[in-house]
């Protein structure tokens, strides 16, 4: 997802900058969570923003939601789902589907990108890419290989970096792809930030000085095959 989606939030953001902070699955992000949103909560403006992006993986969603909005209050963050209507600092984003949904649901990249793909749209199976039978990254590389790609087996780091640059978001099908779309386009209507730096610790005196953009961090769940 972090290739994706630095490629991207700057279609969505515009002249907004933001970082992206990856890690080693959920049970890292649920163990660091806490610390980091504390860090934040010390010397972020008021309009800065904090996006959470984590894999459901079988957990129950509203469970899941519930940990990571617990979190945010006890860091002292309004969250978007509990500011009923004002002013927020933290979203929270749980990703039912995976990645590759987001391919799916913009098929016209996937095909300026590999030619030999046949068109999808049409059969009933593709018709809404965050319901694929089978899974959509298995469904990715049997369309893949049958075309003549990847047939060693799917690269998800290279397809992420080459699909996503030619995505285009205002076209994408996938229902769990418009929500987040729809989520950081109201982020960044409602804020500015400075230029992105580097990735200091939320406490560190680098960020005191110079405030940091605001984080997305999200599940660095797919791996390159090799």
């Amino acid at each position: 997802m972090e290739e994706a989606l630095r490629h991207l939030l700057p279609k969505l953001l515009g002249e907004v900058s933001f970082g992206i902070y990856p890690h080693q699955g959920k049970a890292d992000l649920l163990a660091k969570l806490p610390d980091r949103l504390r860090g934040y909560a010390r010397w972020m403006p008021l309009d800065y923003r904090v996006l959470v992006i984590v894999d459901r993986d079988g957990e129950d969603c509203a469970v899941l939601k519930g940990k990571l909005e617990q979190i945010a209050a006890v860091a002292g963050l309004v969250t978007r789902s509990g500011a009923g209507g004002a002013s927020y600092a933290v979203v929270n984003r749980i990703a039912i589907e995976e990645l590759e949904a987001w391919f799916f649901g913009d098929w016209e990249a996937v095909r300026t990108c590999y030619p030999q793909v046949p068109a999808l749209e049409s059969k009933r199976k593709f018709r809404d890419p965050d319901a694929i039978a089978g899974g959509t990254w298995e469904a990715l590389e049997q369309v893949f290989q049958q075309a003549g790609y990847f047939t060693d087996g799917l690269r998800k780091i290279e397809a992420a970096r080459t699909i996503s640059a030619k995505m285009c978001p205002e076209r994408n099908t996938s229902k769990s792809f418009q929500v987040l779309r729809d989520t950081l386009l109201e982020m960044a209507a409602t804020r500015q930030c400075p230029p992105d730096q580097s990735n200091p610790t939320p406490e560190s005196p680098a960020q005191k000085k110079h405030p940091k953009n605001p984080r997305t961090d999200d599940r660095k769940r797919h791996q390159e095959k090799r």
